[in-house]
């Protein structure tokens, strides 16, 4: 039985190609008021993704082919039927033209009120991934859905260590023989308890063996080999060390990296970077991330103040605090460094040691909105609070990577400030949970965070 959707700004603008997974080969009937088209008229000129899907809806619109829909209207309201081109398939559209609403002054929510109007008279099935106006339709006794065409259900129980045990003489040709290692993607993390025995009796030794599967083969992670790496900072746990060692890994390309504040994602992404760009491997290093707070309802950098720079900066704490902690540290341990790195450090503004950081690392900071038409060679691309970009955010940076590019994602599913996503639908866990089966990407989950002991009370006791 054919269902009918009145769908909302939302839908669209999370990802404008699900008017064609909504169509089902036209087994669903789409409307929109006119109420949304002014929202997307108004969200076309923007420089983001929420403006590259206004532009993507109007420029597929047939508008040669409008003509009076075979719906009857209500009251005085017009329905024309337009088509939207989608994978060379022309998906009506029902578009409702109200000239007079019941509705007419609000304090708050003006369009939500009108649009559930609408909904109501019609009797169509609202379609919104707008939480709250999903939560006020169903208090009025509409029928709502959200289209979650990527949720994942158990996003915390996502893993990628796996735990084995093995003889001390023969550690890779038993785990390698082992029916649980070959059901295993490549990328997965590997932490082998070693054994010995006596002639009666087997014993653990008390000793691991750490490493991951690549090609069907056990490939062992000497962790003690980091330290030779002469890095700014090391890698202080087993999580983090397992980190660093799959991003600097030479045939690892693309990581998916998931912890809580504090675990140190982002300083390790940083280490492995500049030990890359060290090497010769990669020639900079990009530090992107969707420009989006708790307080901001999209990410908008026009209403801060300052040059574009300036306005990045905000958004970028992450970057700088890790590299203001590095800075503090060789300042602290060398007197050669504090010469070379003089001057202040500032999470915020580009003091004169942080700013000389960037330059000798060419370090580069990087507004999504500007990747289209792009292409980022030979760099280490760290793509930070991936929980707040869409599948379709995720699908335009990744496509912008260039030969002998590296990526890592790094986020926290728990920390959403997206208005239209949740810790079970976003970039990040939709990565999570692909890489528990592609070989091509490599996950790990970081689930030990370093607090100082004024963080720990309030996360034990709050």
């Amino acid at each position: 039985m054919n269902k009918a959707y009145l769908i909302d700004t939302s839908i669209i603008l999370d990802d404008v190609e699900n008017l064609y997974f909504l169509h089902q080969n036209g087994e669903n009937h789409i409307f929109i008021c006119d109420v949304t088209l002014s929202e997307l008229d108004k969200k076309k000129d923007l420089n983001n993704q929420t403006g590259f899907f206004a532009r993507e809806f109007f420029r597929n619109i047939l508008s040669d082919e409008s003509n009076l829909s075979e719906f009857p209207p209500k009251n005085s309201d017009k329905i024309h039927q337009i088509y939207f081109l989608s994978h060379n398939v022309k998906i009506p559209l029902q578009i409702i033209h109200r000239p007079k609403y019941q509705t007419h002054s609000l304090d708050y929510g003006l369009n939500d009120a009108r649009i559930l109007e609408v909904a109501k008279d019609y009797n169509l099935i609202l379609l919104t991934n707008d939480i709250s106006l999903k939560v006020y339709a169903i208090s009025n006794s509409l029928i709502s859905q959200s289209l979650m065409r990527d949720k994942i259900d158990n996003p915390q129980d996502i893993n990628f260590l796996h735990h084995f045990k093995a003889h001390k003489n023969h550690i890779k040709d038993s785990i390698e023989a082992n029916s649980d290692f070959i059901a295993l993607k490549n990328w997965s993390l590997l932490e082998i308890t070693e054994q010995d025995n006596t002639e009666n009796s087997l014993y653990e030794t008390g000793k691991r063996h750490y490493g991951v599967k690549l090609n069907n083969e056990f490939v062992e992670l000497n962790f003690d080999l980091i330290a030779e790496d002469k890095l700014y900072i090391n890698p202080i746990n087993l999580e983090q060390k397992f980190l660093y060692s799959i991003l600097t890994h030479p045939k690892n390309k693309i990581t998916i990296c998931s912890g809580a504040t504090g675990s140190g994602k982002t300083l390790i992404a940083l280490q492995a970077g500049l030990h890359l760009l060290k090497k010769g491997e990669v020639n900079g290093i990009v530090y992107m991330r969707n420009t989006i707070t708790a307080n901001d309802k999209e990410a908008e950098l026009g209403f801060r103040k300052g040059d574009e720079s300036q306005k990045l900066n905000y958004f970028m704490y992450p970057l700088f605090s890790a590299i203001n902690f590095m800075i503090t540290k060789m300042q602290k341990e060398s007197l050669a460094k504090r010469i070379e790195y003089r001057g202040e450090a500032n999470s915020i503004f580009n003091k004169e040691a942080t700013e000389y950081f960037i330059q000798k690392h060419n370090i580069e900071v990087m507004d999504i909105a500007h990747l289209r038409g792009t292409s980022i060679a030979k760099k280490f691309v760290i793509f930070d609070e991936a929980q707040n970009a869409s599948n379709a955010t995720i699908k335009l940076v990744g496509t912008r990577m260039g030969e002998d590019s590296k990526i890592v994602f790094l986020g926290d599913p728990a920390q959403i400030d997206h208005p239209y996503l949740s810790k079970y639908r976003n970039g990040l866990v939709t990565l999570l949970n692909k890489a528990k089966n592609e070989d091509f990407l490599a996950g790990i989950t970081l689930k030990q965070t370093i607090r100082s002991e004024i963080a720990a009370w309030f996360e034990d006791n709050l």
